[in-house]
């Protein structure tokens, strides 16, 4: 059972939001399925890390919730910046059950097992939050992925994170989210949201006070999901 990851994957079955039209965007949907067919088989994970979908309510995800539920592994989703369908984990539950698909489920305030690793994460924020309201949203995010991290930690399982913002862009470090990576033990970091390669430049991949981190978005790692377990 291996475990990959992929972000923003800015799905619009059901949305006239069209990534194609961006350069290097081209077929990426049927590029994303033939690389994910080759190497994901149906007893693997995938986390995918945000920006998931453009559709404005929860309905409206159908077609782009069915075509992830088509491509095999199990797949786990985290919320993105642009997922405003995104709504309570309660009603997306009982909407993936009672659409049948079987092989998606959330990770917002919890955490999965697999192969002996605790899948973990968040949204995160802005690394430069200033405003009163971003810094209300960045510590909710911090203490949502401290009740990821938690459980999982406390129960002996080393935690593999998953974000959808950046934690470091641009020399600047969003301490609100690394320290709780760092108080919890975490090796490994996963994240999104950063597209095209001027912006990626900026993102920080590597090693920084113990931690790995690693972005990505789909575009950024050529729409073919990470091994990374």
């Amino acid at each position: 059972m291996a475990v990959y990851t992929i972000a923003d994957l800015h799905l619009s079955f059901s949305a006239d939001k069209p990534m194609d039209v961006f350069h290097g965007w081209e077929n990426y949907t049927e590029r994303l399925s033939n690389n994910w067919n080759r190497v994901v088989a149906p007893e693997d994970t995938v986390v995918i890390a945000g920006d998931i979908s453009w559709a404005m309510d929860l309905k409206e995800t159908a077609a782009d919730l069915r075509f992830i539920d088509s491509l095999p592994g199990k797949k786990l989703l985290i919320k993105g910046n642009h997922d405003y369908w995104w709504t309570t984990k309660a009603k997306m539950d009982r909407f993936i059950s009672e659409s049948g698909f079987g092989s998606i489920e959330i990770l917002h305030n919890n955490w999965f097992l697999r192969d002996g690793m605790a899948l973990c994460g968040s949204r995160g924020w802005f690394y430069d939050a200033e405003t009163d309201a971003d810094m209300k949203v960045l510590n909710r995010e911090a203490g949502r992925l401290r009740m990821s991290l938690e459980p999982a930690v406390k129960e002996g399982y080393e935690p593999i994170v998953f974000l959808h913002y950046p934690p470091i862009y641009n020399n600047m470090e969003c301490e609100e989210i690394t320290s709780v990576l760092k108080e919890y033990g975490v090796r490994k970091c996963f994240y999104g949201h950063i597209h095209g390669g001027t912006a990626a430049r900026r993102a920080f991949e590597g090693e920084q006070g113990g931690i790995t981190y690693r972005l990505v978005s789909c575009d950024h790692i050529g729409f073919m999901p990470l091994h990374i377990l």
